[in-house]
């Protein structure tokens, strides 16, 4: 087990939305009552890692308000990996034992889940990621001996092989969903009767 007290949260937060449309930065688009970027932020606040760290693009969401450190990605089109290094490389420097990877567009994630995570994680060669029941996805936790791998990584795969080969802890699928597009957004809203749903079941 990997105590939050030895680890670095790290947000991704800087990906370009360019599924949206014109609509500007998903992560700052209204979801139950505040931005659907700030939710994970609020969901973990109560955790006690040692570092928070939002790697950040265009999205206006205050993190800062929430604890965490501000790293800039000022170049998202160098894909995932881009945020994924500049978020490793600060908890590398600082010497956490680990990292948990969660993504800003994900909102519904709970604190209860990364605890199941870290309880998973056994040393500093863990790695272990979340799973609905059919495949791996973030949040993710690596041990700090895949701390320079994960700083070499390159393009939009981010972490998979990774991942695959790590271990995964199953939750249900309604907490591990991510928002692409206006109309995943619009479904998420109806799911969980958001205000700010355009629309009502029939």
């Amino acid at each position: 087990m990997i105590r939050a007290e030895e680890c670095v949260l790290v947000l991704l937060a800087a990906g370009r939305s360019t599924r949206m449309g014109d609509i500007g930065s998903k992560l700052d688009q209204p979801f139950l009552g505040r931005p659907l970027g700030l939710h994970v932020a609020v969901a973990l606040e109560d955790m006690p890692f040692r570092e928070r760290v939002a790697v950040c693009g265009s999205a206006e969401c205050d993190y800062a308000r929430h604890g965490f450190a501000i790293v800039r990605n000022d170049d998202p089109a160098l894909g995932l990996s881009n945020s994924v290094r500049l978020g490793v490389a600060r908890a590398r420097d600082i010497g956490a034992r680990a990292v948990v990877l969660a993504l800003a567009d994900m909102p519904r994630v709970t604190a209860t889940h990364i605890h199941a995570l870290l309880d998973a994680a056994e040393d500093d060669d863990a790695v272990v990621a979340s799973s609905d029941g059919r495949s791996p996805k973030p949040p993710c936790v690596f041990g700090r001996n895949h701390f320079d791998a994960l700083c070499d990584l390159e393009g939009d795969e981010g972490a998979r092989r990774l991942i695959l080969a790590g271990k995964h802890v199953v939750t249900v699928p309604a907490e591990l969903i991510d928002v692409d597009t206006p109309e995943e957004l619009e479904e998420l809203r109806r799911l969980v009767h958001a205000p700010e749903a355009r629309t009502r079941w029939r």
